[in-house]
């Protein structure tokens, strides 16, 4: 994955991500320290929707939750021209609508949805925002993973809705293969099935990686400032990685690729 501005806007692949907290003054503040991103509330009709950015570059979403029930989580948006189509072939694909398309501001329209196992994910189809402005870069979106209970039935919708190739590999030591989706032959997201240990009622997830500069740092300054460990900063082919909860329960993970030799 290349360090990139990422102005030009590219459909099937991430183009956005947002947290929903169920306490979004707090999620601005942890995240406003630990990545040192400045985070603008517009006027009323944003919904107390905060824009952050690192620099002048636009990196993520923080908003409140719209179902005062739902725990707080960060979700991973793909892009598409058409919401509408999109919504379609997802439901053809086995997957649920959750939230129809809706237009945001001039900004653009969402839809949200739910895969065949369970996870969920959104889409967005641009008009005067294209998404991220930057990924891959320190404090920004660097790679999103699903983590499936049936890995299979999950590859097979997305490589269906999304016309995404993928790549597997196996990963040794009794870890599951790991499948690397490819768009336009770059890897642009990970998935593997759920680690048999995890509880029973935790359902399919998506989870984000963002770029740091070093993990073992952020990951002290993320626990410093109130996240809980879940995974402590170790090495993976490829780089290092450690996994967190934040202070409101959103589950996040901080990444640091190797320069390719």
């Amino acid at each position: 994955m290349n360090m990139s501005d990422a102005k030009t806007f590219v459909a099937n692949a991430p183009s956005w991500l947002d947290l929903s907290s169920t306490d979004p003054a707090r999620s601005r503040d942890f995240y406003g320290k630990l990545f040192g991103w400045k985070i603008e509330v517009g006027g009323p009709e944003t919904r107390g929707y905060g824009m952050a950015k690192t620099g002048d570059k636009f990196v993520a979403g923080i908003g409140p939750n719209q179902d005062p029930n739902a725990p707080s989580a960060w979700m991973i948006y793909i892009g598409t021209r058409d919401v509408d189509a999109l919504a379609k072939k997802v439901e053809a694909a086995g997957g649920k609508v959750v939230a129809p398309p809706m237009k945001v501001m001039e900004s653009g329209r969402m839809v949200v949805f739910q895969d065949p196992v369970g996870a969920y994910f959104a889409a967005w189809e641009p008009n005067q925002m294209n998404g991220f402005d930057v990924t891959s870069a320190a404090n920004s979106f660097g790679w999103g993973e699903l983590n499936a209970r049936g890995i299979d039935k999950a590859t097979a919708f997305y490589t269906k809705v999304f016309g995404w190739s993928q790549k597997t590999s196996d990963m040794g030591d009794a870890n599951p293969p790991y499948t690397e989706f490819k768009h336009e032959g770059q890897s642009i997201l990970g998935a593997m099935e759920m680690n048999p240990m995890v509880p029973q009622e935790v359902p399919s997830y998506w989870m984000a990686y963002f770029t740091v500069a070093d993990v073992d740092k952020a990951h002290g300054k993320a626990t410093d400032l109130g996240a809980r460990e879940m995974m402590e900063p170790q090495e993976f082919p490829g780089g290092r990685f450690s996994i967190l909860s934040d202070p409101q329960g959103a589950v996040f993970g901080l990444l640091k690729m190797e320069t390719p030799r």
